[in-house]
C-alpha cells in the first residue's frame, strides 16, 4: 500500500446494553473490524479510542475510524457491522479538524508469561517446580496498565489481549500504513 493521510474520521459509540458491557461490545466491535480489514487487506484505515483512561484502565465507548474519505466510504460500504447495528452509533464521514494534534497508537505486547519464567528458572537453577513457582509467584502476568481489548487470534482462535498504548501528543502527522488491527508502525492519527 501507499502510505496515506487520514484526512476523516467516523466515529463509532458503543450504546448501553442491559446484557453485555462495554468491554465485550468493543471486542466483538473491533473482531469485526479486524475481519473487514483483513479481507479487504487495507492499510489506510487507523483507529483511536478518543475516550480512553488509564484510572480506571479502560478504552472507553468511542472508536474512532481515520482514513481518506475514499477509503472510510469504501469501509462502510461494506456489512462488517451486522449484528452491532443495534449496539452502535455512528457519525458520518466528516474532516478531522484542522486544529488536530496527532499520536500514535501501538499495541505493546508483554511476553511474561509465569510459567516461562518458571521454566527457565529450574533449568538454570536446577530447582523443582515447586522451588520455582515460590520464587516466582503468579502475579508477574499482571498485564501492563494499558487499556486492551480481548480478542481470538484468526489463525489460531486463542483469545489474547490487545494492549493499546496512545503515544504522546505531536503537531505533526506522520503517514504511513495501518496494520489490520487499525493500528500504525509508524503512522500516526489525529487526536481532538
Amino acid at each position: 500500500g501507499q502510505s496515506t493521510m487520514t484526512t476523516h474520521y467516523i466515529d463509532i459509540t458503543l450504546l448501553p446494553d442491559p446484557e453485555f458491557s462495554d468491554t465485550h461490545l468493543l471486542s466483538a466491535l473491533m473482531s469485526k473490524l479486524h475481519r473487514v480489514l483483513a479481507q479487504l487487506r487495507a492499510d489506510d484505515i487507523g483507529i483511536s479510542f478518543p475516550r480512553h483512561s488509564l484510572h480506571p484502565r479502560t478504552l472507553g465507548k468511542v472508536l474512532r475510524l481515520h482514513g481518506s474519505e475514499v477509503g472510510l466510504t469504501n469501509l462502510m460500504s461494506q456489512d462488517w457491522l451486522r449484528g452491532m447495528r443495534d449496539h452502535t452509533q455512528l457519525s458520518s464521514i466528516a474532516a478531522t479538524p484542522a486544529q488536530a494534534e496527532h499520536r500514535q497508537l501501538q499495541r505493546r505486547q508483554f511476553k511474561t508469561s509465569a510459567e516461562r519464567l518458571r521454566r527457565r528458572r529450574m533449568q538454570r537453577k536446577g530447582e523443582t517446580a515447586e522451588q520455582a513457582a515460590a520464587a516466582i509467584p503468579d502475579a508477574v502476568e499482571r498485564l501492563p496498565d494499558l487499556p486492551f481489548v480481548q480478542l481470538r487470534s484468526s489463525s489460531t482462535g486463542q483469545p489474547f489481549c490487545l494492549c493499546v498504548e496512545h503515544g504522546p501528543l505531536q503537531l505533526q502527522q506522520v503517514a504511513g500504513t495501518f496494520n489490520a488491527y487499525g493500528l500504525g508502525h509508524e503512522a500516526t492519527v489525529p487526536w481532538f
